[in-house]
């Protein structure tokens, strides 16, 4: 069945979107929810259909092509398709990884149209920019290094490859600083909006990119960590409502914190806050987000 439908979605094109969309759902959860074994087999069968890989090469870069819609939010079938794209294209990067699966066609990326596709929203829904920001997760954890797809600056037809502007520049590369800090900027703007599912893709997202940057630049990694706008921004999530430190985001994000020791943003008396609130919760009745993200703050502590 596998093996069909990703020969089925072969044969389609992008504006296919009513067939198209439950295809790659399905090869994606086919991926998912399986076992280890059956799992590597199924990675094999996608990446050895070069139809398929073609396929979702022009899928993805719909994301760019496409005009804004005039309203934000409501998730469009076209959508649709290109958060399905981008999650089964990051479920690929890591399984191929994973597996060392042989790679039968290569798809290419445009690094700025990625990040400015994050940066530059244009009122693209929340699930869209969810999906988007798990395949740069999945792309920074390999530093930019795949066999399935290969990342470059500007690669329309014609232009040239920028050199590095600086040692900083080329440590980082292929990113370079002065694209660092509007995205962060852009992490940061995503995360006032105190949506559970956003949040927890921005502060995974902030997470990888600030391991990718200490492991090329710890200099740089420091200074994206300790700028004083994070203190403002924690301020802005514990305002409101829900003023409890036992936000999973909050957690998440005072652990970063923590770990490139930020005594700046995050100082004793937060931390003591937050162990005092632990001590008097109970723990047995809290979400599993948030558990997940006290035991790695407790960790780190």
């Amino acid at each position: 069945l596998l093996f069909s439908v990703s020969n089925l979605c072969g044969k389609c094109r992008p504006r296919d979107t009513d067939l198209l969309q439950p295809s790659l759902n399905f090869l994606y959860w086919s991926l998912h929810q399986t076992t280890p074994c059956s799992q590597q087999r199924a990675v094999a069968v996608l990446l050895s259909n070069v139809s398929l890989l073609e396929l979702l090469q022009k899928v993805l870069e719909c994301t760019w092509l496409r005009s804004p819609p005039s309203e934000p939010a409501s998730l469009s079938p076209e959508d649709a398709l290109l958060c399905s794209g981008w999650l089964l294209v990051a479920s690929l990067l890591i399984y191929q990884h994973r597996y060392n699966t042989e790679v039968h066609q290569t798809l290419s990326l445009d690094l700025e149209e990625v990040l400015n596709a994050v940066i530059f929203r244009k009122k693209k829904p929340i699930l869209l920019l969810v999906s988007i920001m798990q395949f740069l997760r999945a792309i920074l954890r390999q530093n930019f290094s795949s066999l399935l797809v290969v990342i470059g600056q500007n690669t329309a037809q014609g232009a040239t490859q920028p050199q590095p502007s600086s040692l900083q520049d080329a440590a980082l590369h292929p990113l370079a600083t002065r694209q660092v800090f509007p995205l962060v900027v852009s992490l940061q703007n995503l995360l006032v909006h105190k949506e559970f599912l956003l949040s927890q893709a921005v502060v995974a997202c902030l997470e990888t990119l600030v391991e990718y940057l200490y492991m090329k630049n710890q200099d740089v990694a420091l200074h994206v960590a300790s700028q004083p706008w994070h203190r403002f921004l924690l301020f802005t999530l514990l305002s409101g409502g829900q003023k409890s430190f036992l936000q999973p985001e909050v957690l998440r994000l005072m652990t970063l914190f923590l770990r490139y020791q930020c005594s700046n943003i995050i100082s004793q008396k937060e931390i003591s806050q937050i162990l005092q609130e632990a001590a008097e919760a109970n723990l047995a009745e809290l979400p599993e987000a948030t558990s997940r993200a006290l035991h790695l703050f407790l960790c780190q502590v």
